[in-house]
């Protein structure tokens, strides 16, 4: 099926994903590309609309990005976003140049016409139709349009920007300064909302029933009629969407493989087992490669080299699996891997030519840590999914509640919480501690009401007091973080009296932990992950 579609083209900017993640909340596909080859996205998917992201250039320096000409002679409608505004405005013959008082952070826009108040009429302005005349909004720019070209109007202002909104309605062009696609502005979906469905003209085709059809017609044409797949099972939502999605397109010709490499949270070992194996009848093969893992990761601190090395090692233990199996197959061993990666794991690895415009964050788990000379072709169901659609998909699948709404747990397990030197001694303590809190989150009926919560053990000894005695022990974090789409996070507002008591357990019951502190850090500019 085609659905209708809105091209979303990147000029680098890190809240890119976001713009199609707000598009999709509209149930409408969004897609995001390089600019640089608008044109061949555009002769493939021919989109209800583009929308060019922001960026962090100036138009006018030399070298910087611009339009190209297949996105005006589409003849769809284009709606710019900071960057895009002003490199439309720059193209067709308007003027940008630095901005005497810069705007970072919040701002109030009044769209023009209206009295403040009033609702925008649709009619009028369709880009803000429905929209209070007065809305809060994100805006992050040092340059401003100073000069509107031809046929273009202003339609919403603010403070520091007379030119907050433009549009030229007969082509269909409108260009915002601000960032509809942040949380910071709490009426940006809706705005994006207009643009696709009154301005654009879609439908919204894009469902979870919808997903599950096509995904399953496509893993059966990629593996054909003979072929077998080997599935990674973590136990997660993402492994576990993408495992059920291919067992129902294969059946039995999938295998699930759970490595169990000694990086997992708390009993979580016996739980997939029993979940997958018991539960959803799935064909499931548990590999204790604990030794093989920790032995790797000897004396390794790099947080890149732990990822890359899990990554490899994981890739191996399953290139062993599928000869194992080969012979009961009656055939060469399995030809695919199946991955739970989503959208955000690749925009963050920014290792595809597909992304090739944002900045390398760290390299995802899913993503650019496994090797170049791997024998599997892979399989990646989720590929083009965000958390919350994969959940949606998980629900219509008739997952279990408990596997749906799991939070997310990375692919490096613990490693990658237990900074500095990964030893199975302070595995053991990091578990422990990850156990408590988890434990006490649930109790108090938080854990739904938050998105990721663990522990993280820092490489650092503090002095303590307990009983009478001197201690120089380990100091621990507590990382708790609330998000829609997990590419922005703010933390979690936990009371106090929570967090009394998870650092009292903690420091109690857990032996070599001396100290407890909470991270409050959001992201940006911290990531979800320590490292």
């Amino acid at each position: 099926m085609q659905h209708q579609t809105i091209l979303v083209l990147d000029y680098g900017s890190q809240y890119s994903q976001l713009i199609c993640r707000r598009v999709r909340e509209a149930h409408v596909f969004a897609e995001l590309v390089p600019w640089d080859r608008a044109a061949d996205y555009l002769a493939k998917t021919h989109p209800a609309g583009i929308i060019l992201s922001g960026g962090p250039n100036s138009v006018y320096a030399p070298g910087a990005p611009t339009l190209p000409g297949a996105v005006l002679e589409a003849g769809v409608p284009v709606l710019g976003i900071c960057y895009g505004l002003q490199l439309l405005a720059h193209t067709l013959g308007g003027q940008v140049s630095p901005s005497h008082e810069r705007e970072y952070g919040s701002a109030v826009i009044q769209a023009s016409g209206r009295r403040p108040g009033e609702e925008v009429s649709e009619r009028e302005n369709p880009l803000f139709g429905g929209l209070p005349v007065e809305m809060p909004v994100w805006m992050s720019h040092g340059d401003r349009v100073e000069r509107l070209p031809a046929n273009f109007l202003a339609i919403a202002h603010s403070a520091n920007s007379p030119l907050a909104a433009i549009a030229d309605t007969d082509r269909c062009l409108y260009g915002i300064q601000f960032h509809p696609e942040v949380v910071h502005t709490p009426l940006g979906s809706q705005l994006l909302g207009n643009f696709v469905h009154r301005i654009c003209g879609c439908t919204g085709d894009w469902t979870a029933g919808s997903l599950i059809q096509e995904t399953v017609a496509r893993i059966q044409a990629q593996v054909g009629e003979e072929g077998h797949v080997i599935c990674g099972l973590s136990g997660g939502v993402d492994s576990a969407v993408a495992a059920t999605l291919v067992h129902r397109a294969i059946g039995d010709r999938l295998t699930c493989v759970f490595v169990d490499h000694g990086l997992l949270r708390k009993g979580e070992a016996e739980q997939v087992v029993a979940t997958f194996q018991q539960h959803q009848g799935m064909r499931l093969i548990a590999v204790d490669a604990k030794e093989d893992f920790l032995s790797d990761l000897a004396g390794i601190t790099d947080p890149e080299v732990k990822r890359k090395r899990i990554g490899a090692r994981f890739v191996r233990v399953f290139e062993a699996e599928a000869a194992r199996l080969a012979g009961e197959w009656g055939g060469a061993a399995a030809a695919f891997l199946a991955q739970g990666t989503l959208y955000p794991d690749v925009i963050e690895s920014a290792s595809s030519h597909d992304t090739k415009h944002a900045r390398t964050i760290k390299t995802h788990h899913n993503v650019g840590g496994l090797p170049q000379d791997m024998t599997f072709q892979l399989i990646e169901p989720l590929r083009m999914l965000f958390k919350d659609e994969v959940r949606a998909v998980g629900e219509a699948l008739g997952l279990p509640e408990e596997i749906v709404w799991r939070h997310p747990f990375p692919g490096p397990g613990l490693a990658i919480r237990c900074i500095g030197e990964v030893t199975w001694e302070r595995l053991e303590t990091l578990r422990d501690a990850d156990a408590i809190f988890l434990e006490e989150l649930r109790r108090a009926d938080l854990y739904r009401q938050t998105s990721q919560v663990f522990a993280v053990l820092l490489p650092v000894r503090s002095v303590g007091v307990m009983g009478d005695g001197r201690t120089y022990a380990s100091a621990l974090a507590l990382r708790a973080v609330t998000t829609d789409d997990f590419m922005t996070a703010d933390w979690a507002r936990l009371p106090y009296d929570l967090l009394a008591r998870v650092s009292s357990r903690i420091v109690n019951e857990v032996g070599g932990v001396n100290r407890v502190v909470y991270d409050i850090s959001s992201k940006p500019p911290a990531t979800i992950e320590w490292e």
